[in-house]
């Protein structure tokens, strides 16, 4: 269990005929190749872990978008941070 939940929504500026789930794919890889717990949702996409780790794996999205052709990138994150540990099915438990 890790002390932090950071949920991120990736938003690139591309070209206007240019399909973005092409860049939202390879943001998604990018979490998926970092070996972290995650979800994906319609709007964003919620990873579990350390907090260092999890922006670390921000920061490799935003590259790997620039590389792959993206000008900039807009990278809206919510974080909850809880040094005694938290999952996102402690928060939804509840709700299953």
């Amino acid at each position: 269990m890790g002390s932090a939940l950071i949920s991120v929504q990736i938003i690139p500026s591309v070209s206007h005929d240019e399909d973005v789930y092409e860049y939202v794919d390879a943001a998604i890889q990018v979490i998926e190749d970092a070996g972290v717990t995650y979800e994906v949702h319609p709007l964003e996409t919620t990873m579990e872990g350390e907090m260092d780790e999890l922006m670390w794996v921000i920061q490799k999205m935003n590259e790997k978008l620039i590389k792959i052709g993206a000008s900039n990138i807009i990278s809206q994150i919510k974080m909850l941070y809880q040094p005694s540990g938290i999952t996102s099915n402690m928060l939804t438990e509840k709700y299953t």
